[in-house]
């Protein structure tokens, strides 16, 4: 495994982060400690996970699964944490968003499920425009002076909410930001317009979800046409359809290079700038060797070109004004 630093932090933390989403929803619990262990054996000291996470089947249970695994490996001391805090935890008024009242209430809970006295990093979900970032700062600030957090990160923010989020830091003398989770592969780069160039520039790390587009990306056409079991590509027709030609001449190229197209779709993140790690969201322990494998892939710049024209960026390419300016 490789490793590198967290955005403009001194936190180490490996090139393959491994999410969770899946445990409880579509793993149970033995099975998401088996990919666990495997990602620890690989190497990979860095997991991600969300409050609401497995909440269809009990309060937070992906946050207590990975809190039982912590007490019964004793490896809490070598991971990095991550877990997330905005979505509606119940029906009441207060038990959501990015209020300090809620995110310090939210704070506790995942520390009571997760079984750790700190999380490396507190993120948040979504952006919330009604909360003023000096708010939601001071909440922040309040979790770091208490040792419950260490580092704050967001999701799903816009270029400009990250450039606010940060000037509000900035004022109050706080580290602000240090990473953003966004979505980001092959077929989704609108990212690349202001949220990446945003996030190089102040110093936060990207960490690309949905790297393989629902397994669009994961060799969706080679599976449909052998008649592969299983949910290898979620709502297949809605994800593959509209980039069936892309997708074949995609596949195409992988077969050439003799590289699964999972594993080329996370080789090609990991060459992208400002990236941190790609989140994996593996469900089954087997499946993260491709995600590992793809740290050691490098892509020549013939092949990078290729993929850029199956899977142009957004406009005219490269960051705006210019992709759609003069």
């Amino acid at each position: 495994m490789e490793y590198t630093h967290l955005g403009r932090t001194g936190l180490t933390v490996s090139r393959v982060c491994l999410g969770t989403m899946n445990f409880g929803w579509q793993l149970d619990e033995e099975q998401s400690h088996l990919v666990l262990d495997r990602a620890y054996d690989e190497g990979i000291n860095f997991v991600d996970t969300a409050d609401m996470y497995g909440r269809e089947d009990g309060d937070g249970l992906t946050e207590r699964f990975i809190g039982r695994w912590f007490g019964q490996t004793g490896r809490r001391d070598r991971i990095v944490l991550a877990t997330k805090v905005y979505a509606p935890m119940s029906d009441w008024p207060n038990d959501g968003g990015l209020s300090a009242r809620h995110i310090v209430a939210a704070c506790d809970a995942s520390l009571r499920r997760l079984g750790t006295d700190w999380i490396d990093l507190y993120q948040m979900h979504h952006v919330q425009r009604e909360t003023p970032w000096e708010e939601i700062w001071q909440a922040m600030e309040t979790l770091v002076m208490q040792g419950k957090i260490r580092y704050v990160g967001s999701s799903n923010f816009a270029g400009w909410h990250l450039a606010r989020a940060q000037a509000a830091a900035d004022r109050r003398h706080f580290l602000g930001l240090v990473s953003e989770q966004c979505k980001y592969n092959l077929l989704t780069r609108f990212v690349e317009l202001e949220v990446v160039p945003a996030a190089i520039d102040l110093g936060i790390g990207i960490l690309p979800y949905s790297p393989l587009h629902f397994g669009a990306l994961s060799g969706a056409i080679r599976k449909i046409r052998d008649g592969v079991p299983g949910r290898s590509v979620l709502h297949a027709a809605e994800r593959v359809e509209p980039h069936r030609a892309a997708l074949t001449g995609y596949e195409k190229l992988c077969a050439e290079l003799g590289e699964e197209p999972a594993t080329v779709a996370l080789a090609w993140l990991l060459s992208r700038p400002g990236v941190t790690a790609p989140i994996v969201g593996p469900r089954s322990a087997d499946q993260l060797d491709l995600a590992v494998r793809a740290v050691r892939t490098t892509l020549d710049p013939g092949t990078l070109t290729r993929l850029d024209e199956l899977f142009p960026p957004v406009g005219s390419g490269g960051p705006g004004p210019e992709a759609w300016a003069w």
